[in-house]
């Protein structure tokens, strides 16, 4: 134990002996017999707990108890009393003391209290640590220009009702952004429910968001609470929202607009309160013009749009990233932590990061986990692969558009080329994703004159 008490007593036989009862417990011990002095132990020592007599020559105890409680709340006091009343007790208690105890000590007592008030410290301690903890989670690393502006904007808009669509590529950090922003709102003390909108089954949304009531369809065994019920009084999250069907966002459409719903099978009309983030890796707008996402649903979301930069715009951020996956990998394994040497750090810089922030953080622990140094060089990272990182040339000069045609071919190249950079340049997840074969795909690239790393 390192906790620190303070016996405060005009009586030196009580002082010896609760001192020497408290080193047999493990407990530091000081000890004075003036309250003025004890005031100033405890600015210069911040012990965790103070034994305080009542009847003290000079500044009496209550007087003592006052101001240490006025300059140093989190100390702890127990009064102790030879002439103690129900009165006296009540005045030292709603002047901020822990506990009473009268003399003659039982020094059994003495011990169970001193215990008792030290256990509430050590989980007093413990809550500001998880705390500190949390908010260390949804911080933002990075002191990158584009990173303190996403800051600012975040401090801005987290405490205000205002409904936020978050852009970026994968790996980028919506989530963390999402988290970041619930956190700082004023509806912290509730809970964030994710919404995973690509994963919802066709068959299952109206259960999955609203909920059902016991025996609605086959398999409903038990009532179940829906994700905009559970996120009640709290935020929701709709987590890459362009990915759900078109009658999936027909009924987020409606639940948003009439703020009430019922469960499947129930007919009990329940209000909602829910703070709306969503987020997307793709162009809404190109979206919608293709009939893939709703006009109307767009610009519900769309009140307050944030954009999370991808790591190639911020690579001033990477040491420390770095150090930050370092350490936590450290602390969740307990272990000492790792550090890169200067070539490689050079070499992480070097890497256009195609799968962004989450690549890096794989990178780092795969070289953690099989780097048997505390060390880790240039030569221990493998080569960083760079097939899925598109490279797309543009013509020098912007094509002339003089005919329907040439406009048509212009906005289908733009679209090829944003939907290459949203699969990182993966040519068999874009021909999926926008509806070709493959090699219509790398036909239809040769002929717009779009050339990727891919094809060589």
């Amino acid at each position: 134990m390192n906790e620190t008490i303070l016996v405060v007593d005009d009586e030196v036989a009580i002082c010896q002996s609760l001192k020497a009862i408290l080193e047999d417990e493990g407990y530091q011990v000081l000890v004075t017999g003036s309250g003025e002095e004890a005031v100033n132990i405890v600015a210069e020592e911040m012990p965790q707990l103070v034994l305080l007599d009542i009847w003290l020559p000079g500044m009496d105890g209550l007087d003592t108890l006052k101001t240490i409680h006025a300059a140093h709340p989190n100390v702890l006091v127990i009064m102790m009393s030879g002439h103690g009343n129900i009165e006296t007790a009540v005045k030292a208690t709603k002047l901020g003391a822990f506990d009473f105890i009268e003399k003659p000590l039982s020094l059994d007592k003495v011990i169970i209290l001193v215990n008792n008030a030290l256990n509430v410290v050590r989980l007093e301690e413990e809550n500001i640590r998880l705390k500190q903890k949390v908010s260390h989670q949804y911080e933002l690393t990075g002191v990158s220009q584009v990173v303190n502006d996403l800051k600012e904007m975040i401090s801005i808009v987290a405490p205000t009702n205002a409904w936020i669509l978050i852009m970026g590529e994968n790996g980028t950090g919506k989530e963390l952004v999402a988290r970041s922003i619930h956190h700082l709102s004023r509806r912290s003390h509730k809970p964030i429910v994710e919404v995973n909108c690509a994963a919802i089954p066709e068959e299952l949304i109206e259960s999955e968001l609203f909920g059902h009531e016991k025996g609605a369809f086959t398999g409903a065994t038990e009532k179940k609470r829906g994700k905009f019920d559970l996120a009640h009084e709290g935020t929701i999250f709709l987590d890459e929202v362009a990915d759900m069907s078109l009658k999936a966002q027909a009924k987020i459409l409606r639940i948003l607009q009439e703020k009430k719903f019922e469960r499947v099978g129930g007919n009990k009309v329940i209000d909602m309160d829910v703070r709306v983030l969503a987020a997307t890796n793709k162009d809404l707008e190109i979206e919608m013009e293709a009939g893939r996402f709703r006009q109307d649903l767009y610009y519900r979301l769309h009140v307050i749009p944030l954009r999370v930069p991808p790591l190639r715009e911020r690579k001033d951020d990477i040491p420390l990233l770095t150090e930050r996956f370092l350490q936590d990998f450290a602390v969740k394994e307990g272990e000492q932590p790792k550090r890169l040497t200067a070539d490689a750090m050079e070499k992480l810089m070097d890497h256009n990061w195609p799968g962004n922030v989450r690549e890096l953080k794989n990178i780092i622990e795969r070289l953690i986990i099989l780097t048997p140094a505390n060390e880790i060089n240039a030569d221990d990272i493998p080569e960083l692969s760079l097939r899925n990182v598109p490279e797309l040339q543009p013509p020098e000069t912007a094509p002339v558009v003089d005919s329907l045609r040439d406009a048509r071919l212009d906005f289908e190249r733009q679209f090829i080329i944003k939907k290459l950079e949203e699969y990182d340049g993966n040519i068999s997840k874009t021909a999926e994703a926008i509806g070709l074969e493959r090699s219509n795909l790398h036909k239809k690239l040769k002929s717009l004159k779009v050339t990727t790393k891919e094809q060589g």
